[in-house]
Formats: structure tokens, sequence, C-alpha cells
């Protein structure tokens, strides 16, 4: 599941990358003093708003859903192109910002706009050709959204959409691994194996903490996932509890979540200095 998730569940943040890019001044300015197709922008970004509304419900389904999982990647892909362009734009608007610049030390900004639309349209002509090119594969794909059956947040599982991280209130972890197999993380797994098992040795008494960071989607609770249930843990620990924290934190449920973990039972103690206590 590490290794299928990397593809579709990054794709929001490549998304949101790619809006701010096309909003920017440096982006909207090189269209307008090239006198560019400025329509290309907006059909950009509106086909982009469509696969946007969609990606919750794929990144759900692409983990049982082949298909929907290669819809993703080949979004992914072509979201990265359009990425690299708007990069591209971005450099050659620096590039042309410089050599104004260094014709005079008293230039203007209208200035180095004019020395900028006077130049070469060899690459204004490249750009356009490349965001046809873009534009053209995002249309296709996104035409293909309701064949896969994706919906849009709102509708798919009854949610309001109200942030990027709708997916980790849809889906709390347990401490089952969906995968029996995770592949290019044994390194990772060995050093926090040896890590756990040598605090305990080593006991003492003090609270120790290991975290496990990175980006969404690069498997980081498929890898506790594997520790928590790894054979060799067995014995170890006189106590083990799998608890999952929400966006919204509450000390109250959180405390008294690890407690029910410890006991295996309901706890219905409303009073947190007792559930603490106990």
């Amino acid at each position: 599941m590490a290794v299928e998730l990397v593809g579709g569940a990054l794709l929001s943040a490549f998304l949101q990358v790619t809006f701010e890019k096309l909003a920017s001044a440096g982006i909207q300015d090189y269209f307008r003093t090239r006198k560019l197709n400025e329509k290309l922008l907006k059909k950009l970004n509106i086909t982009l708003l469509s696969i946007n509304v969609v990606v919750d419900d794929a990144e759900l389904k692409q983990i049982r859903n082949q298909p929907v999982k290669a819809w993703l990647d080949a979004v992914k892909d072509v979201v990265l192109d359009a990425e690299d362009l708007l990069n591209e734009i971005d450099i050659e608007v620096s590039r042309c910002k410089l050599e104004a610049e260094s014709q005079s030390s008293t230039t203007t900004a209208n200035k180095v706009w004019s020395f900028f639309n006077a130049s070469s349209s060899s690459f204004d002509k490249e750009i356009e050709s490349k965001m046809h090119e873009v534009l053209e594969n995002l249309e296709y794909l996104a035409s293909k959204k309701d064949i896969l059956g994706l919906k849009e947040a709102s509708t798919a599982s009854g949610l309001s959409v109200e942030s990027g991280s709708q997916l980790s209130r849809k889906l709390p972890s347990t401490s089952l691994p969906v995968d029996s197999v995770i592949y290019g993380r044994d390194v990772d797994k060995e050093v926090i194996s040896n890590w756990l098992t040598s605090n305990v040795e080593n006991d003492n008494n003090q609270l120790s903490i290991i975290s496990i960071v990175g980006m969404g989607g690069m498997g980081k609770t498929t890898l506790a996932q594997h520790l928590y249930n790894d054979p060799k843990m067995e014995g170890i620990f006189d106590v083990k509890a799998w608890v999952s924290v929400s966006q919204e934190f509450d000390v109250f449920k959180v405390t008294r979540a690890i407690l029910e973990g410890i006991t295996g039972s309901t706890d219905d103690c409303r009073d947190l200095n007792m559930v603490q206590e106990r």
C-alpha cells in the first residue's frame, strides 16, 4: 500500500502548487505582456479545478480500483508537466528582468517589461505549443472521470469539503495493515525496531517517542502498522495500544482511547482526571 499510494495521494498537493503558480503575478504578466493567448491559462485552471473536485474520491477508490489508480498516475504526470512548464516561464521572466535591469540601474518597471516584450518570440511559440499539449492531455483525462464513476467530495461520502485533509478524516487508521508486504522500507523498519528494543533493554523510566515524519501518502502509517504487528515485538512490551488521533484534536477523547486500547474494554467515564488516573 505504501508504494501504491504515492502516485495518487500526493496529487492534491501537486494541484495546489500548480494553482498557486497559475495565479502568480509573473505568469499572468508573461501572458499579458507577450500578448499570448490568456484563454489558455483560464482553460488550464478550469480543467484542473474539474479534476481537483474528484481527487478525494479517486484517492479513496484507487486502493481497490486499478483503473482509478492508473487515472490518478496519468493526471499526476500531466500536472507535473504543467508545473515544469510554469517553472520555465518563471525562469524566463527572471532572466528577462535581469537583462533589462543590467541595461540601466535606473530602469523602471515599465522599461523592464518593454524589454521583456521585445525579447525573442521563439520561446513564446514553444510555450504556447507545450501549453496546448498539456491542456489537451488534461481535458482528455478530465473527460474520463465520469466513466470511472468519480464524484465530487461533497457527494462521494456525504461530507462537506472543508480542507485538503479530508482523506485523513474519512479513513481513521487501525493497527491492521492493508497489505501483508511493504516494499522499500525494510531498512527503516529495522532501524525503528532496533530503537524500540534498545530503549526497552536500557529502560531508565523515561518516556521515549519515535516520530515517523514525511509527506502524505509516503506510507508512514503502513510502516507503523507493520512495526506494531511485528512478531519480534511480541514479549518485549507488557502493554501496547493503537490510537488514531484525528485532525480535530480532543485531549479527553485521546486519553480515553488510550485507556480503552490498553484494557480492551469501553470506558464510560466523563471525567478527564479519573480517566488519566486509571
